[in-house]
């Protein structure tokens, strides 16, 4: 299963952060991370960040977080599920905190 949400004007690192605090509230161990943040070709001043971040249960990685965006634009994320570890109240609980703390800031697909 996936998650995929698209958000504007938020900080990629508040993100990035805020995710890896609400997987690990739901019982998963932090795995692999990285964030990297490159200068758009156009504008040395503008900046477009990239992250993942894994997530495991006994030692199976169940999460793979992936966000690409800037804080003045869109940020798009992906969270691939694995849901035979990942259970599915876990999941709920996981986009309701998404929901909760970023809601204002998601563009809605029309």
């Amino acid at each position: 299963m996936q998650i995929k949400k698209t958000y504007y004007n938020i900080k990629p690192e508040l993100l990035y952060d805020e995710l890896r605090d609400l997987a690990v509230k739901q019982g998963v161990t932090l795995g692999e991370t990285k964030f990297e943040t490159y200068s758009l070709p156009t504008n040395s001043s503008a900046f477009i960040s990239r992250g993942t971040l894994t997530f495991r249960i006994s030692g199976k990685e169940c999460l793979r977080a992936h966000l690409v965006g800037s804080a003045v634009g869109e940020i798009k994320l992906v969270v691939d599920i694995n849901e035979e570890l990942f259970s599915a109240e876990k999941i709920k609980a996981l986009q309701e905190d998404l929901d909760f703390i970023f809601s204002s800031y998601e563009i809605k697909p029309q």
